[in-house]
């Protein structure tokens, strides 16, 4: 078990802004001897799990990693089945496009189309987000079974992301209840101060909210008519998914 805790947080480490680990650097982050650092890394390597540069001899994430990722997509069901219909929506609305799956109590990005435009909002694939910050997290909540929504929010840590973040317990459930009511979440600056997105729930056969899909942007370009616009596009969207996936229930 602690030998796989270990592999986990060394994976952990590597991210966009830090795609390359020396060992020492790599011993930091993880608060373990340079030694025992070492030879995980190494037999990491041996493993196809990472690679090494030759000449820097830092580590980097290796094909198999790639591999993994290719399988997770291709078997979620959701994002396969949703992809011509986000296509259809990013066409439309020129803003970018993303689609969320619950994991554990978090959000996860598993696929996402970038807006074309010069200023953006970009959702990366894989980022895992709180789910009492921004419409995709608060569409979660809202539609999960109230048991297992409650179990989360008392296991949640509310931190202010922005100052626009909802912290408040009470203020919160009644957000919540106001997205259930119209069926789609709204936000303004809740996770990234600049950013305003729209989501929609996914339902699979059994009723159960299976994901999110979102649109969002800069703030400044989510007006009032823009937004008015997003509505029915998005929880067409929504709909339209939900029942490929065989829901046939609230819609």
């Amino acid at each position: 078990m602690q030998t796989l805790e270990r592999v986990n947080a060394i994976l952990d480490c590597f991210t966009l802004e830090r795609p390359e680990l020396g060992v020492r650097e790599a011993a930091r982050l993880l608060g373990l001897s340079t030694s025992t650092t070492g030879r995980m890394l190494a037999a990491m390597k041996e493993l196809g799990i990472l690679t090494q540069n030759p000449t820097t001899h830092t580590y980097a994430l290796g094909g198999k990693v790639l591999k993994w990722a290719g399988v997770y997509s291709e078997t979620l069901d959701v994002r396969a089945r949703s992809i011509p219909m986000l296509e259809e929506l990013h066409q439309s609305t020129q803003e970018t496009i993303s689609l969320y799956v619950l994991e554990g109590d978090e959000r996860v990005c598993v696929e996402r189309m970038e807006s074309p435009q010069n200023v953006r909002i970009v959702a990366r694939v894989g980022r895992r987000l709180p789910l009492y910050a921004g419409s995709a997290g608060k569409v979660f909540l809202a539609f999960l079974p109230e048991a297992r929504r409650e179990e989360i929010l008392r296991r949640t840590d509310f931190k202010p992301l922005t100052a626009n973040t909802i912290i408040d317990l009470s203020s919160l459930r009644e957000e919540l209840a106001k997205i259930r009511r119209q069926g789609y979440s709204l936000s303004r600056g809740e996770w990234l101060a600049d950013a305003a997105g729209i989501a929609a729930p996914i339902f699979e056969q059994s009723g159960m909210i299976m994901a999110a899909v979102t649109i969002s942007g800069p703030a400044q370009r989510f007006t009032e008519e823009k937004v008015n616009q997003y509505i029915p596009e998005i929880l067409h969207v929504g709909e339209q998914i939900s029942r490929y996936l065989g829901y046939l229930g609230r819609y």
